[in-house]
């Protein structure tokens, strides 16, 4: 795996994270931690998080940091990933504090791991955070092993039954960042 950082999307990006949302669609792909970039045919109105967001979700949007994962060597985008500051009933029992989505053709070389650990340093030193839930569809096998290797622990399985997974079976894991 080449170096890469945490970058907040800009302009520069456009036609990259757009080529990933093509990518994703034509492949029905899940879009983790993407920020609803699915239902965004236009860029500018995608990276207008907070004003789309809270438009959309209302009482339901929490304040969240998203970030494009891109490789030092070439500045190209393998993947996006996010940060939702607090959980709300519905973020804690289905979607945790970070969702995150490699590009199709960046997979199986570690940017995952990179991205995540990465953003749990973020985490803890810049937003103060002592945990973190991260979850995903048990059948997810990359993911979970992403997860496992940033610490994660398995707190419990629980029936999907609102659709976020294709298994059916969310797998929900705690990240510690800080001793109790």
């Amino acid at each position: 795996m080449k170096k890469i950082k945490l970058i907040e999307p800009s302009l520069k990006y456009e036609d990259q994270v757009m080529k990933i949302r093509e990518d994703f669609l034509n492949n029905k792909e899940n879009f983790a931690g993407c920020a609803m970039l699915e239902d965004c045919d236009n860029y500018l109105k995608w990276i207008d998080f907070d004003n789309r967001l809270s438009s959309i979700l209302k009482d339901g949007y929490v304040k969240s940091h998203v970030y494009l994962g891109v490789r030092e060597s070439d500045n190209k985008v393998v993947g996006i990933i996010d940060c939702r500051m607090k959980l709300t009933d519905f973020l804690l029992k289905y979607g945790g504090n970070i969702g995150y989505s490699v590009s199709i053709n960046e997979r199986r070389k570690g940017y995952g791991k990179e991205m995540l650990r990465l953003l749990l340093l973020k985490c803890k030193d810049e937003f103060l955070m002592d945990k973190v839930l991260i979850t995903c569809d048990k059948e997810n096998i990359a993911s979970k092993k992403t997860i496992l290797s940033n610490g994660g622990v398995l707190e419990n399985e629980i029936i999907d039954d609102v659709g976020m997974v294709e298994s059916g079976i969310i797998e929900r894991y705690w990240i510690r960042l800080r001793e109790e």
